[in-house]
């Protein structure tokens, strides 16, 4: 016992503790740790069993004498090993847990019977996938057939886990009640508490001739195809929820359902912004200069759109409607065309003597950005900044 920690540690109170600051830190103790607060958790587990056992000797005077004088060495292993939770170790149960929270906060909310009882309905467990469209797909919708792997009742033994021809038979442990009365010393004095029977879980029934298609679970995992419509509209990082085509309940519980995460794929010409598109269209510099009717693709097909002279490089035009879906409606986002003028490279020593006699006969109106930019610029230099 030299590797266990000092019980007062572990409860968070000093030596010279009084018998009711051993039971307040114990019971906040309870309230941190307990399992039913903390399902399958395994740290909380062991640190509710170290709390139990030091609550176990501090709240005992004779053994609290004995472990104030000599330490771990002075309490007798018998008295002071963990009891669990269910022992006689001044652990407490749910119902127990229940009466402590219900004398703090005025009410439970803990431990009710439906939760404790294995025969009880319980939903079936979702089942998560996932599935990889094409933009267009995400654009237009579609209809596709998911793969996934479903648990499900037994065919063959129809749910009991008994072999074909058998049938469970009932526990002599609990006379088929499912249920065992303990007596639990808590805060409160000795509780005679129920609980599910350990040798058949609580069902009541045992079986002695599992069948073998489901080795006595009662439940199959099989392979299944499922039908989704995927919406016009739906975008990436989206969810499918398909109900009741997850894992099939138990005891007659509803099975839950499918959720589908859905990727899309981009796309080399379209991107989507909300229910937007966004493209870039590459033109001459004489189709920007002179304006000309351009072929706009779109996610419908193609349009065609006149761009007018003197067009500057960035220019952004809107599409109206011709965006995407908006899901479960009939209205559309809108594209959005950014033209880009691709300036040429390349040009042989005649292309060149040609650009730059154009060049020669251009005067300052016919670039008005240009000539607004160093107009300004002259009237900064001719300011008093800088002198």
């Amino acid at each position: 016992m030299a590797d266990k920690r000092d019980f007062y540690e572990v409860l968070g109170i000093s030596k010279g503790a009084s018998d009711d600051e051993i039971k307040k830190a114990y019971r906040a103790c309870v309230k941190k740790y307990h399992p039913d607060l903390h399902p399958d958790d395994k740290e909380c587990e062991e640190k509710m069993k170290e709390v139990n056992e030091a609550y176990e000797i501090l709240s005992d005077p004779d053994k609290k004498s004995k472990y104030d004088q000599f330490g771990h060495a002075g309490v007798d292993p018998s008295y002071g090993g963990a009891g669990g939770f269910g022992g006689f170790s001044g652990g407490m149960s749910a119902e127990d847990l229940e009466s402590v929270f219900s004398s703090f906060f005025g009410g439970s909310g803990f431990g009710s019977s439906s939760r404790s009882n294995p025969n009880a309905p319980r939903r079936g467990q979702d089942i998560q996938t996932e599935i990889r469209i094409e933009f267009m797909e995400a654009c237009k919708g579609k209809r596709a057939d998911i793969q996934i792997n479903r648990t499900e009742q037994c065919p063959d033994c129809r749910g009991t886990g008994a072999a074909p021809g058998t049938k469970p038979t009932m526990c002599t442990d609990c006379g088929g009640t499912g249920y065992r009365n303990t007596v639990q010393r808590s805060l409160f004095g000795m509780v005679n508490t129920q609980r599910p029977c350990t040798r058949c879980g609580g069902k009541g029934q045992m079986v002695t001739s599992p069948c073998s298609k489901c080795r006595g679970s009662g439940r199959v995992t099989v392979p299944r195809t499922v039908s989704v419509d995927i919406p016009a509209g739906i975008d990436d990082g989206q969810v499918l929820l398909k109900r009741g085509e997850g894992n099939n309940g138990m005891n007659g519980g509803a099975s839950g359902d499918l959720q589908i995460l859905v990727h899309v794929k981009s796309d080399p010409i379209f991107e989507r912004e909300g229910f937007d598109i966004n493209t870039e269209i590459p033109i001459t510099y004489m189709q920007a200069v002179m304006g000309d009717e351009i072929v706009v693709p779109c996610i419908d097909g193609k349009v065609r759109y006149n761009i007018p002279e003197g067009t500057q490089s960035g220019t952004k035009f809107r599409l109206k409607g011709k965006g995407v879906q908006k899901l479960h409606r009939n209205e559309r986002g809108d594209q959005y065309v950014t033209v880009v003028v691709e300036v040429p490279k390349g040009l042989n020593k005649t292309q060149k003597e040609l650009l730059k006699k154009f060049e020669e006969s251009l005067g300052d109106n016919n670039y008005r950005n240009r000539k607004s930019f160093f107009e300004k610029m002259k009237d900064i230099l001719n300011s008093d900044i800088g002198k």
